[in-house]
């Protein structure tokens, strides 16, 4: 799996730890830096001309959030997807999105879908091979939307946070035939059925959305049996 490495340019006028931690974490969630790929402290100290002080710093950050994994004296390198995480990690976007897509839909049906639908515009525009990267911050996109119109926009941060595995693994299964496509009905479905003023239905759909990485699991572990972790 090829995935084109974008070029990172850090601020000096700002703390480079943080931005190092960024950087890397872009690159572990978009599959640049597939699972068991090792971190050479040195190697990146030179790539970002710090000292080792911020690398390191960032490391321990992302073995926090179960993105690496550490062998004191010998390497860090990238954790495999674990997949109970992403379960759990499933669970709470379940648990957030289909109470907000129901209040929203019985609140202001008009007014979410229309702003749903200026998503969806763009995201129709990416829909290639090579846009992967775009695609995937627009669905993104497409959730935060809800959080933010229906005022939880603080639990999008804890949601995202919680993700990690569960992005990696969308990522494995959005270059699969159908899948960029599959996004797009779900989205219409989604606006559809919140424009109609049906609850029970804008949840359906959402549900049908939000299970259907999880639902071929499966299939992605037999295709990528050294990413994941059961």
């Amino acid at each position: 799996m090829k995935v084109n490495r974008k070029e990172f340019a850090l601020d000096r006028t700002r703390q480079v730890a943080p931005q190092i931690l960024e950087i890397l974490r872009s690159r572990i969630l978009s599959m640049d830096m597939p699972p068991s790929t090792i971190l050479s402290r040195i190697s990146l100290q030179s790539e970002f001309n710090v000292s080792q002080t911020p690398v390191r710093d960032a490391l321990i950050r992302l073995e926090e959030e179960g993105l690496v994994e550490v062998y004191p004296q010998y390497a860090t390198v990238v954790a495999k997807i674990d997949i109970g995480h992403s379960v759990q990690a499933h669970f709470l976007r379940l648990s957030i999105e289909l109470e907000a897509i129901r209040r929203l839909t019985s609140e202001s049906p008009e007014e979410t879908a229309a702003a749903l639908q200026r998503v969806l515009l763009r995201q129709e525009q990416e829909l290639a091979p090579e846009r992967y990267d775009v695609f995937d911050l627009l669905d993104k996109d497409f959730h935060r939307t809800l959080f933010e119109r229906v005022g939880i926009l603080g639990l999008w941060t804890t949601v995202r946070r919680q993700s990690v595995h569960l992005d990696r693994l969308r990522r494995l299964n959005l270059p699969m035939p159908g899948k960029m496509e599959a996004v797009l009905a779900d989205h219409r479905a989604i606006i559809d059925a919140v424009r109609s003023g049906d609850p029970e239905k804008a949840v359906g759909a959402m549900r049908k959305h939000l299970s259907g990485t999880l639902s071929i699991i499966d299939l992605i572990c037999e295709q990528y049996p050294d990413y994941v972790s059961r």
